[in-house]
C-alpha cells in the first residue's frame, strides 16, 4: 500500500469510529429510519364511505349426542339413524344436497376412574352437520325440522354476507367521492385550486364478521311455532387518503 492509499484509508477509519462515538454519546438507535412526508405542493384529504347491508346466508348446526352407549356399533346405529332422518329432513324443505355438510362425526369412549386401572364403562357419539340457507326466512323451520327429526344439539344461527367484495367496492367508492367532495369544500376556504389526484390510500375495509341470532327454547319441536329470527344488518367501512395537486 503505497503513502497516498494509507492516507486515504487511514482517513475513513478515523470517519467511521467518529460516527460510531456519536451514535454512542447521543444515544441515536440504529438503523436510522427516514420517513417522507407530505410534499407542500399537495393537499392530502381523508373521505369515509358507509354501506349497511341484510346478510344473504344463514347457518344453522344441527345434530345429535349419544352418551354411554354400550359399544361403538351401538352408538354408530343411534347417531346414523337420527342423522338420517335430519338429512331427509331438510331436503323436504328444499334444501340442496351441497348445502347440507357434515361438519363433525366423532366416537369416544368414556373411562371409569374409580377403579385403579382406568376401565371403558361406555360410548359417546356425536355428529353435527352444518346447514347452509341462502334463504334467511328459512331458518326458522329449519330449526323446527331438525329438532323433530331428533336433533338434541342446535347452534346458534349465523348470518354472512356470502359476497362482500362487491359491498367493499361501493364502501370505497363512496368514500372516494366523500374525499372529493371535502376536498373542494377546503379547497375554496383556503383559496387555492386542485389539480389532478396524484396518489390515493385506503385503510383496510372493516370486516365482516358473522351475526349471531338468538334462540327461544319455545322453538325448539314439540310441535310449538317456529321462532322468530331476524339477520339485521351489517356495516362495511372504508376510509381513503386522497392526495390533489395544489395550483
Amino acid at each position: 500500500m503505497n503513502k497516498e492509499n494509507f492516507k486515504y484509508f487511514f482517513l475513513s477509519v478515523i470517519v467511521v469510529l467518529a460516527g460510531l462515538y456519536l451514535i454512542k454519546a447521543l444515544d441515536i438507535s440504529y438503523p436510522l429510519t427516514v420517513t417522507s412526508t407530505t410534499k407542500s405542493s399537495e393537499l392530502s384529504v381523508v373521505g369515509e364511505g358507509k354501506v349497511n347491508i341484510v346478510p344473504d346466508t344463514a347457518y344453522v348446526d344441527a345434530g345429535v349426542t349419544v352418551n354411554n352407549a354400550p359399544t361403538v356399533d351401538a352408538v354408530q346405529q343411534q347417531i346414523d339413524a337420527v342423522n338420517n332422518k335430519i338429512v331427509d329432513a331438510l331436503k323436504n324443505l328444499g334444501i340442496k344436497k351441497e348445502d347440507i355438510k357434515t361438519s363433525n362425526y366423532s366416537v369416544t369412549p368414556n373411562y371409569n376412574y374409580e377403579r385403579q386401572t382406568d376401565t371403558i364403562s361406555g360410548y359417546n357419539g356425536n355428529v353435527t352437520v352444518t346447514i347452509k340457507l341462502t334463504k334467511t326466512d328459512l331458518s326458522a323451520k329449519v330449526i323446527e325440522a331438525v329438532t323433530q327429526a331428533g336433533a338434541n344439539q342446535v347452534g346458534g344461527v349465523r348470518f354472512a354476507v356470502d359476497n362482500p367484495d362487491k359491498f367493499r367496492e361501493l364502501a370505497r367508492d363512496a368514500a372516494i367521492s366523500n374525499a372529493k367532495e371535502q376536498a373542494q369544500k377546503l379547497a375554496k376556504q383556503l383559496g387555492i385550486t386542485l389539480g389532478k389526484i396524484t396518489n390515493i390510500v385506503e385503510e383496510s375495509p372493516s370486516q365482516l364478521s358473522p351475526i349471531y341470532g338468538a334462540l327461544s327454547a319455545k322453538g325448539m319441536g314439540g310441535g310449538v311455532a317456529a321462532p322468530q329470527i331476524e339477520p339485521g344488518s351489517q356495516t362495511i367501512t372504508s376510509v381513503v387518503t386522497l392526495y390533489f395537486e395544489k395550483k
